[in-house]
């Protein structure tokens, strides 16, 4: 797989930690839930005798970052959260469906209607549909609450403003119940680093600036 990191061009200017959570092939096992595998970063920084980070996540991996700087704050020097899903922190209802109806490519049409075939929304949903696939999410009910109640770090949002999987309400939304910096990329989707290279590059230069 490719590092965002790696197209963003942050390691000709830091030096880049990839992280391979539990649960995927190179590390094996499973996952014990985003908010308990954020020990796992922190060990990892351990073994690297590492004190603090600068934190960029994609996607489902913000929660987990979310995690680990509101469980260990002094490890985590500022995040960088790209296309986050939201509605589980902000409460805001998706916008995702508006947003896909103005899309009239065959192909989108496609992908959104596959989207929609028996696709769980929730840990709890999701349990159920992997009946096969032992699951233990070992999350908090309160986890969100903590993370909006915590003192987090210098915090930057990075979205599309076409993302069909996040919507944009929710993320406004997330940001501001974050209380940080939301940097929206044009005519963007899900994965800024393929849609908008550019732009991508230069939202993660200005993040990296302020540490």
């Amino acid at each position: 797989a490719v590092c965002a990191c790696s197209i963003a061009g942050i390691g000709e200017s830091a030096h880049v930690i990839v992280l391979h959570p539990r649960g995927t092939s190179r590390t094996g096992g499973l996952s014990r839930g985003w908010w308990t595998d954020a020990d796992d970063v922190v060990a990892l920084l351990d073994a690297l005798h590492v004190p603090s980070v600068s934190v960029l996540a994609h996607s489902a991996g913000t929660r987990l970052a979310l995690a680990t700087a509101t469980r260990y704050p002094g490890r985590v020097a500022s995040l960088a959260l790209i296309t986050p899903p939201a509605t589980w922190l902000s409460g805001s209802p998706s916008d995702a469906a508006t947003i896909g109806a103005a899309r009239t490519e065959p192909e989108v049409v496609s992908a959104l209607a596959a989207l929609g075939e028996d696709t769980a929304t929730t840990d709890a949903g999701f349990a159920e549909q992997s009946s096969g696939i032992r699951v233990v999410p070992d999350i908090p009910a309160d986890a969100a609450e903590r993370i909006r109640s915590a003192s987090l770090p210098p915090t930057t949002i990075i979205a599309g403003d076409a993302d069909l999987l996040t919507g944009v309400r929710p993320v406004a939304d997330y940001a501001a119940a974050l209380g940080a910096d939301l940097v929206w990329l044009a005519a963007c989707g899900h994965y800024p680093w393929v849609e908008q290279p550019t732009a991508f590059r230069d939202a993660i230069t200005t993040w990296l600036g302020r540490d």
